[in-house]
């Protein structure tokens, strides 16, 4: 993954790009990392893309949500997508189950979307809530129809 970022990543002063190597867990690193690019007295996108469900803590989960939002101004967003444990609940079940046979620490969790919203707390919720990734605003009815796994969402902090 380092190797590919480092492959994409040019700036220019009007949009700089960064990557940064380390654990979501270590949210103090990240955002000590991240104040040498972002400038976090103006809004920023915290985007926690398919990474919420390798922290099979729920409520680790929650702290380090809570944490990023906290840290970051008003008018920032928090966009989200989460494996789902209630969309085709019986084949999800099993995805998880082979999956984790072949992670290193074997920890993937499909969480249900009540508990997926609960990220959101403290932001609001832009339309349509919390869906299917493929029914956030799609551009056709073959696209919001499409296969998916995740629930999504983006919200706005006040």
């Amino acid at each position: 993954m380092l190797s590919h970022a480092r492959a994409l990543l040019s700036s220019s002063p009007e949009g700089v790009t960064d990557y940064l190597d380390a654990d979501l867990r270590d949210t103090g690193r990240i955002l000590e990392l991240a104040a040498g690019t972002l400038d976090f007295s103006q809004p920023v996108a915290i985007m926690l893309l398919a990474i919420l469900h390798y922290i099979p803590d729920l409520d680790e989960a929650q702290r380090i949500v809570a944490r990023l939002v906290s840290a970051v101004p008003s008018g920032s967003y928090l966009v989200i997508s989460h494996a789902a444990s209630d969309i085709s609940a019986a084949e999800m079940a099993e995805m998880i189950k082979r999956m984790n046979e072949h992670l290193a620490e074997g920890n993937h969790v499909g969480r249900p979307r009540d508990v997926v919203e609960r990220f959101f707390a403290g932001v609001d919720l832009a339309e349509p809530g919390v869906v299917k990734v493929t029914e956030w605003r799609p551009v056709s009815a073959l696209e919001a129809g499409g296969p998916t796994s995740l629930w999504g969402g983006v919200g706005r902090k006040p």
